[in-house]
C-alpha cells in the first residue's frame, strides 16, 4: 500500500513554523525581555543553559508572559531549571511505558485507537513533557508512514487515527496535507483526531490551506488542544481556534496539572472560561507523567480530588474537566 506520502524534496523534514522566531538559550531570552524594557538577569540563578532537552520557546508565547520569574504561569512551563537535573525516585524516562506498546510509528494502547507519531518537532518544549526523552529515532524512518498505513488498512477495529508527536503541525503543509488524504483513504476509519499545541503557541500555523484540507475530509475531525492556563490563549489563539470550529472541527482540551501554573480554584476556572469563550470544551486535566526532571510540577492526588470538587460546586458540569491519569499498560485513562 502506497500513502503517496512525500518524503523527499524540499520541504522533507521541514516545520510549516521555521520562520517563527523561537528562543533556544538564557541569551535570547534576556535579549527577547529587554526590547519590552524587562529584566530576566534574575534567571541565571535558576535556568539551566545546557539542558539535554533542548531550550525552545517561540516568542509568540512570551507575548502572554507578565512576570519575567519562574513563577509566572506562562514561563514556568518552558524555562528549563537547574532542578531538573535532580534524580527523584519514581520518575523515568518513559513513565506510561509506551517503548512496549510501540510498533513502529504506531502506538495502539486503548481499543479502536491507534495514535501515528508523525514528528519529533513541537513548536515549544514543555519542561514536563513525558515524552521528552522518547526515542524518536527508533519508532520510524522520518517521514516514512507506509508500514504505518498498511498496519491502519489491515485492521477493520481501528476507527479513530489519532495524530500525535512531537506536534503533528510542524510538519509541512504538503506532508499534513498527505498524511490526511491517506487516513481519508482507509475505509473503516471514521474520525481524525489532531493532538496539538501548536494552535496555541504558534496559530498562525492554521492556515487556510490546513483548514481546506481539514473540510475536504469524509472524516469526522477531532482537534485537541493543549492549553493549561487562561493566560496563554491569545487574541492569536482565540482566532486560530475559532477558524477550526468554522470548519466543523470538534474542539477539546486537555492540560496536565501543574504545580505553580494552574493548581488552584481560581486558575481552573479562569482556564475553563477562556477555553469556552475560544470555543473549546475541556476534556482531560491529566495528573503529571512522573518523567525524569519534571518532579517539581507534581500535585498530590488529596489536593487535586479537593480542587475538582470545588470546580464542580462553581462550574456546569461541562466546564468541569476528567481529573485523570495514565498508568502503563491500563486500558484507559484512570479517573482519580
Amino acid at each position: 500500500m502506497s500513502t503517496m506520502i512525500p518524503r523527499h524534496g524540499p520541504d522533507f523534514g521541514a516545520k510549516a513554523s521555521e520562520k517563527t522566531e523561537t528562543i533556544r538559550s538564557l541569551a535570547q531570552l534576556q535579549a527577547y525581555a529587554q526590547q519590552s524594557g524587562a529584566d530576566v538577569h534574575q534567571l541565571a540563578n535558576v535556568a539551566d543553559e545546557a539542558s539535554s532537552f533542548a531550550w525552545r520557546i517561540p516568542a509568540q508565547l512570551l507575548k502572554q508572559v507578565s512576570s519575567w520569574t519562574d513563577t509566572d504561569p506562562v514561563l514556568r512551563q518552558v524555562l528549563p531549571l537547574k532542578r531538573e537535573r535532580e534524580a527523584i525516585a519514581g520518575y523515568s524516562p518513559d513513565p506510561v511505558g509506551e517503548s512496549a506498546r510501540q510498533d513502529g510509528a504506531l502506538l495502539q494502547k486503548y481499543a479502536g485507537r491507534a495514535l501515528l507519531i508523525t514528528t519529533q518537532a513541537c513548536d515549544v518544549h514543555c519542561r514536563y513533557c513525558f515524552r521528552r526523552e522518547f526515542d524518536y529515532a527508533a519508532s520510524h524512518e522520518p517521514g516514512n508512514y507506509d508500514a504505518a498505513f498498511v498496519a491502519l488498512a489491515a485492521d477493520p477495529s481501528i476507527h479513530e487515527l489519532i495524530l500525535s508527536g512531537g506536534d503533528p503541525l510542524t510538519l509541512s503543509s504538503r506532508r499534513m496535507n498527505a498524511l490526511i488524504a491517506a487516513a481519508d483513504g482507509v475505509p473503516h476509519l471514521k474520525t481524525l483526531r489532531i493532538h496539538t499545541r501548536s494552535a496555541v503557541v504558534n496559530p498562525a500555523r492554521v492556515t487556510s490551506e490546513l483548514l481546506k484540507a481539514l473540510a475536504a475530509t469524509r472524516l469526522r475531525v477531532v482537534v485537541v488542544v493543549h492549553a493549561n492556563c487562561a493566560q496563554e490563549l491569545s487574541e492569536q489563539a482565540e482566532v486560530a481556534l475559532q477558524k477550526l470550529r468554522d470548519i466543523g472541527a470538534m474542539l477539546l482540551n486537555q492540560a496536565v496539572l501543574l504545580a505553580g501554573v494552574n493548581d488552584t480554584v481560581e486558575a481552573q476556572i479562569a482556564l475553563s472560561q477562556r477555553l469556552l469563550s475560544c470555543g473549546v470544551l475541556t476534556y482531560y486535566l491529566h495528573q503529571l507523567d512522573r518523567v525524569s526532571g519534571a518532579a517539581h510540577f507534581e500535585v498530590p492526588d488529596d489536593a487535586a480530588r479537593g480542587m475538582l470538587a470545588k470546580l464542580r460546586a462553581e462550574l456546569p458540569g461541562y466546564m468541569v474537566p476528567k481529573l485523570v491519569r495514565e498508568q502503563a499498560g491500563a486500558l484507559s485513562k484512570t479517573p482519580i
